[in-house]
């Protein structure tokens, strides 16, 4: 089985990308192997309000990018360039992501983190909504094997948020501090918004290198 560590935030427009053509190339070009996805937190804006950041004061704060058109065109035509949609003006909010981090997390030892994540990241950029909201995780988090309330406590919980902190800080500490960062089966590692055939060249060199 071919390991792969996904260390994304949620509302990382190349994250999206990331996340989506992944799923892809694993559809079209090794369909026939076992894989196993697992998820990594990483907090691009660690102490966002719960009512949110907006980003283009945000953008031009950090960057100084006073068109955030300017900014999202890339990720946008890299979406369209692997046929999906991203429209970046939607969602102009970026919210805490240590409640949806932490339901991931949960995830894991239910067998749904992977699609879970992915339903997460859609939410947040293709509904617009608040995924920084524990209602709208529950919501999510419904169809992936979690009772409504039980999701919201684990969103809700100070515990799970610190759980959270704790695996950002130790990613941090091992040199990850960019996303997309994808690991794949602990041989070969690759950061950023990457092509589909970058991917794929990755994933068949850690196959090689796992024999």
């Amino acid at each position: 089985m071919l390991q792969i560590d996904l260390y994304t935030d949620i509302s990382c427009p190349w994250c999206f990308v990331g996340i989506h053509r992944l799923d892809k190339v694993l559809h079209e070009h090794f369909s026939g192997v076992p894989v196993n996805i697992r998820h990594h937190p990483v907090l691009l804006v660690p102490d966002a309000p719960a009512a949110g950041v907006y980003i283009p004061d945000l953008l031009r704060a950090r960057y100084g990018v006073t068109d955030p058109k300017t900014a999202f065109a890339r990720p946008e035509g890299e979406a369209r360039a692997s046929g999906f949609e991203l429209d970046l003006s939607r969602q102009l909010w970026m919210y805490p992501t240590q409640p949806a981090h932490a339901l991931i997390h949960a995830a894991g030892e239910r067998g749904t983190q992977h699609p879970l994540a992915v339903a997460i990241t859609d939410t947040y950029f293709l509904d617009a909504r608040n995924t920084g909201d524990a209602d709208v995780l529950a919501d999510v988090a419904v169809h992936h094997g979690f009772d409504r309330e039980e999701a919201r406590a684990i969103a809700l919980d100070p515990a799970a948020h610190r759980k959270v902190e704790a695996n950002v800080a130790r990613a941090s500490a091992a040199g990850i501090r960019s996303v997309p960062h994808f690991d794949f089966g602990g041989s070969v590692a690759i950061t950023g918004g990457r092509s589909e055939v970058e991917l794929a060249a990755a994933i068949r060199e850690a196959m090689h290198r796992g024999g």
